[in-house]
C-alpha cells in the first residue's frame, strides 16, 4: 500500500472511530460529561506537552553543549510535536495516542527504533564498515 493510499485510509477511517467512540461513551456517562472529558484530556495534554517539551529542549541544549549530534532529542520533540496535534483532536483514540507520546519511556522506544531503522549503526555518515573518509589532493583555481 503505497503512501497516500495509508494516508486516505487514515483520514477517513480514524474520524470515524472517534465518532463511534464518542457515541458509545457518551451513551455510557451521558453527553455533557463525555464533552467534559474530552476538554479535560486536551488541556492536561497541553500542560503535559509543555513540561515535557522543556524538557526535552534542555536534553537538547546538553547535548549540543557536549558537541554531540541531538538526534535523539530532535526526534523526541517530532513525536512530541504530532502527541500535542493528537491531544487537541478531539477524541478518545486520538487522545490515547497522545498520551503515549507523552510517555518517556514509550516516546525514547519509538525514537531508538527509528534512528536504528534509518541511520547506519555508526551513525551519520557512517557507511557499513563505520564513518567514511575520504582522501584527496586539491588546488585553488583562482590562485596563480
Amino acid at each position: 500500500m503505497n503512501a497516500f493510499a495509508l494516508l486516505l485510509v487514515l483520514f477517513l477511517l480514524v474520524p470515524l472511530v472517534e465518532v463511534y467512540l464518542l457515541i458509545r461513551v457518551g451513551q455510557w456517562i451521558g453527553a455533557l460529561p463525555t464533552i467534559g472529558l474530552v476538554v479535560f484530556t486536551a488541556v492536561l495534554g497541553a500542560a503535559l506537552l509543555r513540561i515535557q517539551g522543556l524538557e526535552t529542549l534542555q536534553r537538547f541544549q546538553a547535548t549540543l553543549a557536549q558537541g554531540r549530534i541531538p538526534a535523539a532529542e530532535l526526534l523526541e520533540g517530532v513525536v512530541l510535536a504530532v502527541s500535542g496535534a493528537l491531544l487537541l483532536t478531539p477524541g478518545f483514540l486520538t487522545d490515547t495516542l497522545g498520551f503515549l507520546g507523552l510517555v518517556p519511556g514509550v516516546r525514547r522506544a519509538l525514537v531508538r527504533f527509528f534512528l536504528s531503522r534509518f541511520l547506519p549503526p555508526g551513525g551519520p555518515g557512517a557507511g557499513p564498515r563505520g564513518p567514511v573518509t575520504l582522501e584527496g589532493e586539491y588546488r585553488r583555481l583562482d590562485d596563480n
